[in-house]
């Protein structure tokens, strides 16, 4: 029941159009960068942090096991979830603001449309089109946020396309808004875990946090021994199990009840004439928010944190000013791409090939362009 694929294409004899989006997704050059683009931590800090491949992967399988409760398609969540970062700048939120800085006078960079960008123009794997010619449902769902000037572009580019939701104040899928809040599961939860791995947030911290400290308590009273300190790392796992399973269980029970409430009779009607309808109660909505409360201020905030965060910006800023003055320096295609003027069009062929970068890629750049090593 797809609305179909930018360029038509016959249908695949053995998969589902949204496992053929999966598929494209996977075996894409911007998935498989994502091993080396941080999410918290920066690549080089550690091999057992998350990275932006990892979280996906955790999205995907979260994506996919309340999707088959609520009997909604797991072939178009894992899509979407599988490509919902795929134009996240290197380092994380700490490139993607620097970038955003840079791009300023040209629009500025929303890393969602980026990721839209990547799937629609900037991969380069087909004879017949740019991009990865995805569904409609795919596309929407990676376009997870989009200022208003930027929809009235895309809008203007493919009328009625993937951009129309902004602008008539629109819900997306059921299944773009379970990924939405799988994402969300899946950053606290293991950012708790990247957290207290890394020593910058502790457990005896965590017990301020009700959400996390309700199932640490429980696990512990059924579990008396995990007390032991050289228990507490299987005491954090389990505590994350049951935090994770708990908020499972919760959107799975309060989008029940919405679906019940609303009673969409079809898949436009979820776009239309509904409400937000995959969703957290009240309660677990409150509990999510203070934890990500704390993790902003305790772990995103840290000191540790914040200095990496200060290099990766300045790599960032720094790549921009030289591949500006000097585009030769980059790829032939996007060199060529920006030799075309000076300008907008310019700029955004050097934040496509910034974006696109892993953090040890940038790190090498920013040391051959300037002689200064920020990162070790």
């Amino acid at each position: 029941m797809s609305r179909g694929r930018l360029f038509y294409e016959a249908p695949a004899p053995t998969r589902t159009e949204y496992q053929r989006d999966r598929d494209r997704i996977v075996h894409s050059t911007a998935f498989r960068r994502l091993v080396y683009k941080t999410q918290v931590f920066l690549n080089h800090e550690g091999d057992l942090f998350r990275t932006r491949l990892t979280h996906s992967l955790e999205v995907a399988q979260l994506g996919r096991s309340i999707a088959r409760s609520l009997r909604i398609n797991e072939d178009l969540v894992e899509a979407i979830s599988l490509a919902h970062d795929l134009g996240h700048t290197p380092f994380g939120h700490a490139g993607q603001d620097a970038l955003h800085g840079c791009m300023a006078e040209y629009g500025g960079f929303e890393h969602n449309l980026q990721s839209l960008r990547v799937v629609d123009q900037l991969e380069e794997r087909y004879p017949q089109f740019d991009g990865l010619n995805l569904t409609f449902e795919t596309r929407e769902g990676v376009l997870k946020h989009c200022s208003k000037l930027h929809a009235q572009q895309l809008e203007d580019k493919e009328p009625g396309g993937v951009a129309a939701r902004f602008l008539r104040r629109e819900q997306p899928s059921l299944e773009a808004q379970l990924c939405n809040l799988a994402d969300e599961i899946a950053y606290n939860a293991h950012d708790i875990d990247d957290g207290v791995r890394s020593g910058l947030i502790t457990l005896a911290q965590l017990r301020d946090v009700p959400l996390f400290d309700h199932y640490r308590a429980g696990a512990e009273a059924e579990h008396s021994e995990l007390g032991q300190p050289s228990l507490h790392r299987r005491l954090l796992y389990e505590a994350i199990r049951r935090m994770l399973s708990a908020q499972v269980y919760d959107v799975i029970d309060a989008t029940r009840k919405a679906l019940a409430d609303c009673k969409p009779a079809h898949v436009e009607a979820v776009r239309r004439e509904c409400p937000p309808l995959v969703m957290f109660s009240d309660a677990m909505r409150e509990r999510s928010q203070t934890l990500k409360r704390f993790l902003f201020q305790n772990l995103y905030r840290h000191p540790q944190v914040m200095e990496t965060t200060g290099h990766a910006q300045e790599i960032v800023r720094d790549l921009f000013a030289a591949y500006t003055t000097s585009p030769q320096e980059m790829k032939a295609a996007f060199a060529e791409q920006a030799s075309l003027d000076d300008g907008p069009l310019r700029a955004r062929a050097v934040a496509d090939f910034i974006a696109g970068m892993t953090d040890r890629f940038a790190a090498r750049e920013h040391q051959r362009l300037t002689g200064r090593r920020l990162l070790n």
